[in-house]
């Protein structure tokens, strides 16, 4: 199997069966970045994308997304196989059930956004500014200088 990074990468896409923003999303990093690796670009992903990628998912094999040795995931072929079949996560440890009875929708307790209600009326603060000229007495000129190239100056004042 002669696979590049960027193959790697995608292999890991497909597998958490992701679109290229949502893998964007996921590692936190701009969809532009991911779009240069995979788009014509090709740019190589940078350490902080890889750091991301493993931050995010700790359970894909630090070692193979580098050099493509060993197993994709870490843990046993046992746990590997079980995620395998869930397409979720390389570790099935911490699969959720995401399944809802008909009863448990209705109450909107699972729900990801719930409603605020009415914000607060409260007064505003009304912010007063000021802005000062200040007068400066007319500059004038008490000295000038001029300085040669064999190290040597010349000061002129002006008459009063």
């Amino acid at each position: 199997m002669d696979e590049n990074i960027k193959d790697r990468l995608k292999t890991i896409v497909d597998y958490k069966q992701l679109n290229y923003g949502e893998f964007a999303k996921e590692i936190s990093v701009a969809q532009s970045t991911i779009s240069n690796i995979f788009g014509a670009r090709g740019t190589t992903p940078s350490v902080e994308v890889i750091l991301r990628l493993h931050q995010r998912y700790p359970d894909i094999n630090l070692e193979w997304l580098l050099t493509g040795k060993g197993k994709m995931c870490n843990g046993s072929s046992e746990e590997v196989e079980a995620s395998l079949q869930t397409k979720d996560s390389c570790s099935s440890l911490f699969i959720e059930e995401t399944a809802q009875s008909p009863e448990d929708s209705s109450d909107g307790k699972n729900r990801r956004e719930n409603p605020l209600g009415n914000a607060p009326n409260r007064p505003k603060n009304i912010v007063h500014q000021e802005i000062i000229y200040k007068e400066r007495p007319p500059r004038r000129i008490t000295e000038i200088r001029i300085f040669f190239d064999d190290n040597t100056y010349e000061t002129f004042k002006p008459e009063k």
